[in-house]
């Protein structure tokens, strides 16, 4: 099914892996307490990685590669460990380690009045070590290896300043959060291998294509989440807007361009195999379209402008995730490989004006930025034009794409149901009212974008400054500067070359600002020319378009009279309503009273069970219980000889009873 990777790929493959980590080792046991060591040693080894990876997307091979090797055994059972090298990886190759690097730059510039840069840019590398095993894993053993790698540096990352109690709190949520899902995920997995004696995608496609009943719904669910967990969709989501508690690159990273992302990647991993039964992606529609609108919502409630971002992060992992469950594999790594340029952007300039503003997150206590930092404007601009589908801009290809394939579900239910009329809806069906609700929640999310964040950008560029940190930030070094103009860029163009196709360059190995290789998922039979071929030149989706676009500009306009003059009018004048989208559903309280009133108690009904029965009854119990007959039986040897007669005589004549009887 696939190509053996050539030996010198191979080498590349390990040493893109490896040197990361061995930056890592090195900043954590050498350059802790060294002012630009970790930094210089963390950044080299993204640039190596990314020097290697452009290597690999210019190569001549254009067909998908793998090639593995045994590292354990037990009888039957055995773990391979190998890279698996097609188009999916390819997209996620440039993705990771272009953001990555901007985001590593980013970092030196950020980081640089911190004490403990040393262990961040530490774990920075780690994280790169780890998402690097995920996108290159030809088996879901090795993948689900770098998966824990991948939380545990989310987890250290975001703990990064475990002074204070809000941060060492949120890293133990992102943990545990991610564990749920992860054991889950594990469950699927042994079950896959039970299945099909193998964890290697290619061998299940392989058998998949054989024997399509191999796939089976509740091993799809399980599997499923691994997706829920890292990337924070329902009913997990409580970790992600929390995780914001880390230094910003990290949000930027891990929490926007990458991490979590590495769900999206998953799950289009397992479509394209063929493991997803129609269920389990009916169900991943549905959840992930209804995480898109409440997201939505939520971001209206935030006033940190971090956390806003987050909500809308959510918003988009739920966008990506009914791509996938429509079937509409390129199309979600495509928005993936967008949401990575708009996102990253966005977060880098959220940390750009914090830093810039002394640290202050507080949104309505800034304003007047537009004026003080022009680069950074220009570049939250593009994103933010991007992030809501602005035409032309990288991000209004996929996401609208997502939108007409939604649309394109519902209009086929209509066509097979035979509905001519309103009157006819009766007659859709569960399947119908399905597919009505969840276009209703994917519309709904995505009229939701311009609004919060409109209110975003008039509250942070427009207007006056709102606090004297505002009145005297600055634009700051080129170090910060720098990755978000070409951050911008990427939200302006990032997608021409997958939709034009026509703009290649060096002999056809680039497609504008992209390798042609690692957009030829997103282009491809999954992809944008599938897709954009069966909605081409239909009335209804173009006029869907222009309303969508009309009601983007009178959301802007809405946004401007709630939010343009510095305050939230819907908190000063409708607090409860406020207080409702604060609250993001009440998911916090309601784990906190499981934890507190049911999980704490339950815990300790078990201790005290432990206390009486296990450690009481059966381990010291039973002690002293032999101690007595120990006392007892030794109470008989009294060293003298006749009572040793007669204690033989009473044996002799037991036994002589119990023979004769």
């Amino acid at each position: 099914m696939f190509s053996s990777i050539s030996g010198c790929e191979f080498s590349d493959m390990w040493a893109m892996l490896l040197m990361p980590l061995f930056a890592a080792a090195l900043s954590a046991f050498f350059l802790r307490k060294s002012k630009w060591g970790a930094a210089v040693v963390s950044v080299l080894s993204a640039t190596f990685a990314l020097v290697l990876a452009m290597g690999l997307l210019l190569g001549e091979s254009g067909e998908a590669s793998s090639k593995s090797v045994e590292i354990f055994r037990l009888g039957n059972f055995s773990i391979n460990f190998g890279f698996l090298f097609d188009e999916i990886s390819k997209n996620m190759v440039f993705v990771v380690c272009f953001v990555g690097w901007l985001i590593h730059i980013f970092s030196v510039g950020y980081m640089d009045k911190d004490d403990a840069k040393g262990r961040f840019f530490g774990g920075l590398s780690f994280f790169m070590f780890s998402i690097t095993g995920i996108m290159l894993a030809d088996n879901l053993f090795m993948m689900f290896i770098f998966w824990e790698f991948v939380g545990f540096s989310s987890y250290m990352l975001i703990a990064h300043y475990a002074d204070t109690e809000y941060s060492k709190m949120a890293s133990k949520k992102a943990f545990i959060a991610n564990r749920v899902g992860d054991f889950g995920f594990l469950i699927g997995i042994i079950w896959c291998y039970h299945v099909f004696g193998t964890t290697e995608f290619g061998a299940i496609a392989s058998a998949l294509k054989a024997n399509p009943s191999l796939a089976l719904t509740p091993m799809a669910l399980l599997l499923i989440c691994g997706f829920l967990g890292k990337s924070a969709q329902f009913p997990l989501q409580v970790w992600l807007t929390d995780a914001m508690a880390g230094p910003t690159p990290v949000s930027a990273l891990i929490h926007a361009a990458t991490m979590v992302a590495a769900g999206v990647f998953m799950t289009v991993r397992l479509g394209v195999v063929g493991l997803l039964t129609p269920a389990a992606s009916a169900f991943m529609v549905f959840i992930c379209s209804l995480m898109a609108m409440c997201a939505g919502f939520w971001a209206l409630g935030q006033r940190d402008i971090k956390k806003t971002l987050a909500y809308s992060t959510l918003a988009h992992l739920g966008l990506m995730g009914v791509a996938v469950g429509l079937g509409a594999y390129g199309i979600a790594m495509m928005h993936l490989t967008m949401h990575a340029f708009f996102k990253a952007a966005l977060f880098l300039v959220a940390g750009s004006v914090i830093y810039a503003c002394h640290h202050e997150q507080d949104m309505f206590k800034m304003g007047g930025l537009a004026k003080k930092m022009p680069l950074t404007t220009i570049a939250a601009f593009l994103a933010t034009c991007s992030i809501i589908s602005v035409p032309f801009f990288a991000g209004y290809y996929s996401k609208e794409m997502i939108l007409n394939i939604s649309l394109l579900s519902l209009v086929n239910e209509y066509v097979n149901a035979s509905v001519s009329d309103i009157s006819g809806l009766c007659r859709l069906g569960a399947s119908g009212v399905f597919k009505i609700a969840t276009f209703a929640f994917v519309l709904i999310a995505a009229l939701l974008t311009p609004l919060y964040m409109a209110r975003l950008f008039f509250a942070v560029f427009l207007g006056k400054p709102l606090s004297e940190k505002a009145s005297n930030a600055r634009e700051n070094s080129l170090f910060m500067t720098l990755p978000l103009v070409v951050l911008g860029v990427f939200s302006l163009a990032g997608a021409w070359g997958a939709v034009l196709g026509n703009l290649k360059w060096l002999g056809g190995k680039m497609s504008a600002l992209m390798p042609s290789s690692s957009q030829s998922f997103m282009s491809g039979s999954f992809g944008w020319e599938h897709f954009h071929g069966m909605i081409e030149g239909d009335v209804l989706f173009t006029w869907a378009g222009t309303i969508i676009l009309v009601c983007t500009v009178l959301l802007i306009l809405i946004a401007y009279f709630l939010y343009g003059r510095g305050k939230d009018k819907i908190e000063s004048d409708h607090p409860i309503m406020y207080h409702v989208l604060e609250k993001h559903g009440w998911f916090d309280d309601v784990y906190n009273y499981y934890v507190l009133k049911v999980q704490q108690r339950f815990a300790i009904l078990v201790n005290a069970l432990d206390l009486i029965l296990i450690q009481g009854f059966a381990v010291k119990g039973l002690a002293l219980i032999s101690c007595l007959f120990g006392l007892v039986f030794k109470s008989w040897h009294v060293k003298w000889v006749s009572s040793y007669v007669v204690w033989m005589v009473l044996g002799l004549l037991a036994a002589f009873i119990i023979l004769a009887v």
